[in-house]
């Protein structure tokens, strides 16, 4: 690239150059002898005042030629003193953001690139900017997810090694051993089904099972099970529903109400309260989840659908 550029550099001053050489050549001297003709001062008259004026004008073509040749060879040098300082400049400024490109492919979203003098480097510059401090974020939410999961994991595995040891000391029957080591595999199950349906959703592979069922009935169901949960948070939880047949996935029904309530329960501070309701009209049917916490900050909203992103919570929230 930096020869290309050099040598568009050096054509477009020699086109340049060149042009401008010829036209002079062959223009002054015609100019010249036009003028002196005018002047009276034919070129082809005999005697001393027509050899007076040939030496004049072989005088003056010698020096516009000499003059055009010392200008052709400055101008030459100039534009290739320019054109290598320019070419440096520009590819000094795309050696760096080929290298940060380089950087944030090996993971480096620490990186920024200085914006350069171009217009439109910089703007690619900005671009680029903006990219790493996008996969920056997305990394620490991604970093956070994972030891969310890992949290969510540790807890049935250290349930299910209490219980093993309670066993083997006779705290358990093996009933209990039987049921507590079977619930906390379905959590286990549930989180690796949950992780799963995240990945398939990301390829567009997700699967609806839609089936006939009771949509109010379904929001019943998930509050009742999350209700002990609202109570120790010190949060009431409200539910207005009505029988409502449709057409839906319930396992995934199942998992977005979990999911609202879970950051209902989560945001909302103590001795506030939640409220859910589901009705349906004009042939829609309408699922809400609204709660007493602060809400979503302008700058969360627009990032509330991101993989992985999640809003600081209050210090005072339940």
């Amino acid at each position: 690239m930096r020869t290309r550029l050099l040598v568009s550099f050096a054509m477009v001053a020699g086109t340049g150059a060149t042009a401008f050489y010829v036209a002079a050549r062959f223009l002054v001297p015609r100019l010249f002898d036009q003028r002196m003709g005018n002047g009276g001062m034919g070129m082809g008259d005999g005697g001393s005042g027509g050899s007076g004026s040939r030496a004049q004008h072989d005088v003056l073509v010698s020096a516009v030629n000499t003059s055009m040749l010392i200008a052709l060879a400055a101008t030459l040098i100039i534009s290739a003193l320019i054109a290598i300082v320019m070419s440096r400049r520009t590819l000094r400024s795309v050696d760096e953001l080929r290298l940060g490109a380089s950087q944030l492919a090996a993971g480096h979203y620490d990186t920024t690139v200085a914006r350069p003098g171009e217009a439109e480097l910089a703007d690619l510059a900005d671009d680029l900017n903006h990219l790493a401090d996008t996969l920056a974020r997305t990394e620490q939410r991604r970093a956070a997810l994972v030891g969310d999961v890992a949290h969510e994991m540790r807890t049935p595995l250290t349930t299910i090694t209490g219980t093993l040891e309670g066993f083997d000391d006779g705290l358990f029957t093996q009933v209990e051993l039987t049921q507590t080591v079977r619930t906390e595999v379905d959590r286990l199950r549930h989180l690796a089904s949950d992780l799963a349906a995240a990945s398939i959703a990301d390829e567009g592979q997700l699967h609806l099972d839609r089936r006939a069922g009771d949509l109010g009935e379904v929001v019943d169901t998930v509050v009742a099970r999350f209700r002990p949960q609202f109570e120790r948070a010190g949060v009431r939880l409200d539910t207005h529903t009505e029988p409502l047949p449709a057409e839906f996935d319930r396992d995934r029904m199942v998992q977005a109400i979990s999911n609202l309530l879970t950051n209902a329960v989560a945001y909302t501070p103590k001795g506030g309260a939640v409220a859910v309701r589901a009705s349906q009209a004009e042939g829609c049917w309408r699922l809400e989840v609204t709660d007493s916490g602060r809400g979503l900050r302008a700058n969360d909203l627009e990032h509330v659908f991101e993989r992985f992103y999640r809003v600081e919570r209050d210090d005072h929230s339940g």
